[in-house]
């Protein structure tokens, strides 16, 4: 229970977010010994800095000299590093000691704004524009509402709390009792709607830089979405209210709880509409941002390809956010990776094989002209262009300005160093990404990449809509048709979807997880609204949240899952030396799979000393993260953990250092 500590830590804020303020000259300022919490949050640019003070610790973007955005699909089907994550290997997740996802940081300061901005805006006590005003404090409402759309997302049900409460042990047990996982979406949509009401299309300050009105919108959906489907996929599990075992019926406070609607169905139907009507909003006012289908040009001239770093991303009407960088005061390593093997994140065979042919068929259908996988040029021809822009090939260049290029630029994509050790080296599928690779070697030294990093991008409300109107409804709406539509003539694939729906065969397409929702195969409508949704957002960071929510791991209980990647054991073995090809499951000095498993690359399959040789499996527990136990031993009566107003989820113990039910 992190409540504790943190009314003092508001005083020291205060003061730091005081030295970030530049808006008034110094002169005019107050001496720094004489400001006080209630002296500060009474003109707009002191809200404007409270509010983007809280984004490095809320909003999704990549850090500092990192491989950073396009390399968080990791962990999942989409792309894979040489280790493979606890949650894929049962029995090793284990409930934690202490902190976790059980935390209030954030959000004590978003609810200390606004029970001390509102009463003030009220009184007229603020000073500067309203409209910017009101814009400052939508923002707060945003970051909560993202705050907890994240702790949704890893915990399921959670205290909804509003108010900061003062350092009292009973009062803040009280206040940790859990909300029913609805609820608590409910209330992000709420905090959305008041964040959509206060801001404006543009933020008076930072441009896209900065929240605006449709990011509130865009999120709206996505949560709205995510619960919908949530919702719907465990329905009849522990992992709903009101489902058989869910924990929450053995405290008092929700023993008795009822739905809003009346029912579950009724909660998933609210929910999708509002994801649609929220899509809609964005999708039918932002344009998609041009292809010209051209990988590399003296002019560098492909809008779409350019979009995912560029320095300055303002111009793109799709960018409805990104975050700035700047060469001499941030910069980060994108630039650096992307020339390599993206850090050692490499696309998975399931991921390469996912995209259509620009006919729009599968590769497995019969007329689709797939030249197969002995060589990574096959793969890429004739393919949606979205893999032949963003899949690398050996030969390309992947710098074309040399401005003051760095030791660490690479100019021709090599051969996929599948046999390097060094993270920075290492081509762990043999497949790597070129999207957010620039071809100015301005930013390809180590560390000194400033392009920009996009936060939330319009497409996703066109996706969002698509998948909530088939959700919902069954079928597809005039709207869901034209948004798909767009989405393909931008890739360059041909928009007839039946005819890829009508080629669609399921048993072909078991590698992609988004082929399942609780353990059962999908229909083949709802795997290419999922399969669209996979390959335009590929390494933008929500594959996992997406396959969390259609709860499309459950086949991997009983059946293990091998990550694969190129097609090592053909024509292109013979890139490789003999000691660049070691393998052997008891050989310490294996550096590739052995071809008796499989002619792909299986990265995890390597030595059989490691964790990960058996494959990927899943617990139903891992669906949520477990709380740790220091949380209830702070709320409980005496050693009692069951008299804590908290309780576990699904399939975890109360007790630290534990696995998962049946491991």
């Amino acid at each position: 229970m992190n409540f504790l500590r943190y009314k003092n830590n508001v005083i020291l804020l205060v003061l730091m977010l005081f030295l970030a303020t530049s808006c008034n000259d110094y002169l005019d300022q107050q001496p720094l010994s004489s400001i006080t919490p209630d002296d500060y949050l009474r003109e707009e640019s002191q809200l404007a800095a409270y509010a983007v003070a809280r984004y490095p610790s809320i909003l999704p973007s990549h850090v500092n000299w990192t491989f950073g955005t396009f390399g968080t699909d990791e962990n999942t089907d989409n792309m894979a590093v040489p280790g493979l994550n606890n949650k894929y290997i049962p029995g090793l997740w284990r409930v934690p000691v202490t902190d976790g996802d059980w935390s209030f940081t954030n959000i004590f300061q978003l609810n200390y704004f606004l029970q001390t901005v509102l009463p003030r805006l009220k009184n007229g006590e603020i000073t500067g524009s309203d409209a910017n005003i009101r814009h400052y404090i939508g923002e707060i409402y945003f970051l909560r509402a993202f705050e907890y759309f994240t702790k949704l997302q890893a915990l399921g049900d959670f205290p909804i709390i509003r108010n900061t409460f003062p350092d009292n042990k009973e009062i803040l047990t009280q206040a940790s009792i859990r909300n029913p996982r609805n609820e608590v979406a409910r209330f992000i949509i709420s905090d959305l709607d008041s964040a959509a009401l206060m801001m404006q299309q543009t933020s008076p300050v930072g441009g896209t830089n900065r929240i605006s009105k449709s990011v509130a919108q865009l999120v709206k959906s996505r949560v709205a979405l995510y619960e919908g489907t949530w919702l719907k996929y465990f329905k009849g599990t522990a992992f709903v209210p009101k489902g058989p075992e869910w924990p929450g019926n053995g405290k008092s406070y929700n023993a008795s709880y009822q739905f809003p609607s009346g029912s579950i169905d009724g909660e998933i139907d609210y929910f999708l509409t509002q994801a649609m009507t929220a899509a809609k909003e964005v999708a039918s006012k932002v344009t998609l941002v041009n292809n010209t289908g051209i990988i590399l040009s003296s002019n560098n001239e492909n809008p779409y390809f350019n979009m995912f770093s560029a320095e300055n991303m303002s111009g793109y009407s799709e960018v409805l956010m990104w975050r700035q960088y700047n060469r001499t005061l941030v910069t980060h390593n994108v630039p650096v990776h992307a020339q390599a093997g993206n850090y050692a994140v490499g696309l998975t065979r399931s991921m390469v094989e996912s995209f259509l042919m620009e006919n729009g068929l599968p590769i497995y259908a019969a007329g689709s002209g797939y030249k197969g996988d002995d060589y990574i040029t096959d793969v890429r021809t004739g393919r949606d262009g979205r893999l032949n822009l963003f899949l690398k090939e050996p030969g390309q260049k992947n710098v074309l300005l040399n401005l003051a290029q760095g030791s660490n630029a690479t100019e021709i994509e090599p051969t996929p160093q599948i046999w390097e050790s060094s993270l920075e080296k290492k081509y762990s599928t043999g497949y790597t990404i070129r999207k957010g690779l620039t071809y100015d070697a301005a930013h390809c030294g180590n560390g000194s990449g400033y392009t920009g990093s996009i936060t939330f991008r319009a497409v996703e409300a066109y996706l969002n809509y698509i998948e909530a109107s088939y959700e919902k409804n069954g079928t597809l709406d005039a709207d869901a048709k034209t948004y798909w539509q767009q989405i393909r003539t931008r890739a360059k694939v041909s928009t007839d979807i039946e005819k890829t729906i009508a080629a669609t065969e399921m048993s072909k397409e078991t590698r992609d997880w988004g082929a399942y929702s609780a353990n059962q195969i999908v229909s083949p409508t709802l795997y290419n609204i999922r399969r669209e949704r996979r390959n335009e957002l590929m390494a933008e960071g929500l594959r996992f949240m997406d396959l969390k929510r259609w709860r499309a791991m459950d086949q991997m209980i009983n059946t293990p899952y091998h990550v694969e990647g190129f097609k090592l054991w053909g024509p292109m073995k013979s890139w490789f030396t003999a000691a660049q090809l070691t393998y052997g499951a008891g050989n310490n000095a294996a550096i590739v799979s052995d071809p008796a498993l499989s002619d792909y690359l299986r990265p995890h399959q390597i030595r059989s000393n490691s964790d990960s040789y058996k494959g990927s499996r899943w617990a139903m527990a891992h669906y949520l993260n477990p709380i740790a136990a220091q949380h209830f031993i702070i709320t409980s009566t005496g050693n009692d953990v069951t008299t804590s107003p908290i309780y576990q989820n699904p399939g975890w113990t109360s007790t630290a250092g534990t696995a998962p039910a049946g491991y």
